[in-house]
């Protein structure tokens, strides 16, 4: 059963200008539960919602028995966690999404990261409070649910592969690719990788932001394979990582 609690709500947020509600944005905090609640609720950033870690110390601490969702922000209003960000075409995803902080410490030092794995319970709770947002806005389509690096690749990790975004969209949430296709698509790129050109373009038509240079489009790339084939996310452009895109436009963006 999904628990809301709403006894730590964030001072800063503000009005949405009437953008309707269009993606689900995950975060990680790279933090612990308390630290995380103050920086959402204390420090110019804020998200609807904070999910806890239920396996850590420090949650249990505080003296919470069970695993609850904390609403930090009316979903009525823009919350500020996605910052400078791009998906389908348009800029700053605060004013038309729901940003969901997930209490996970991840840690880059000197950009060498280190990315735990989240707990089941998480998980699960995870997917009840999706679909709790999903049944009010049923125009959320799976590929609107999206990670923080995929909407700011350039200057974001979170959520991490550590994520079983297959597990989500299992349950009902979120997208994955058609597997056959997948294989279809990687059968013909292991001969030839399409023209970058073309790779750029189909990005873009996911959602994407488009890469200004060769940093970008391999930070993009990253994002990417986190999301979609967390195993190896090298950066680097192959067969497989191209037929799980091609894959993707072909189930979710039409022919």
């Amino acid at each position: 059963m999904l628990v809301i609690d709403t006894s730590f709500p964030a001072k800063d947020f503000n009005a949405r200008n009437g953008e309707p509600v269009g993606q689900v944005v995950l975060h990680y905090t790279a933090a612990p539960f308390m630290s995380s609640l103050q920086t959402l609720t204390r420090h110019g950033v804020s998200a609807h919602y904070l999910l806890p870690d239920p396996a850590e110390p420090g949650y249990r601490a505080a003296g919470y028995d069970e695993l609850r969702v904390f609403r930090l922000v009316d979903e009525a209003q823009r919350a500020w966690h996605a910052g400078v960000s791009h998906w389908g075409g348009r800029d700053n995803l605060n004013s038309r999404a729901i940003g969901i902080e997930i209490v996970n410490q991840a840690r880059d030092e000197d950009g060498v990261f280190t990315f735990p794995a989240y707990p089941r319970e998480q998980v699960d709770v995870l997917i009840e409070l999706l679909r709790d947002i999903l049944a009010r806005y049923p125009h959320i389509g799976p590929s609107e649910i999206l990670g923080h690096s995929d909407v700011a690749y350039w200057r974001k990790s979170d959520p991490g592969p550590r994520l079983p975004w297959r597990c989500l969209f299992e349950a009902g949430v979120g997208a994955w690719f058609d597997e056959a296709t997948r294989a279809m698509y990687q059968r013909r790129f292991c001969v030839g990788l399409p023209p970058e050109v073309e790779v750029e373009r189909a990005f873009q038509r996911y959602g994407y932001k488009p890469a200004q240079n060769r940093q970008a489009f391999e930070l993009r790339t990253r994002a990417f394979q986190m999301h979609f084939r967390a195993r190896d996310y090298c950066e680097c452009l192959d067969a497989e990582t191209c037929a799980i895109l091609y894959a993707l436009n072909d189930k979710y963006r039409g022919l």
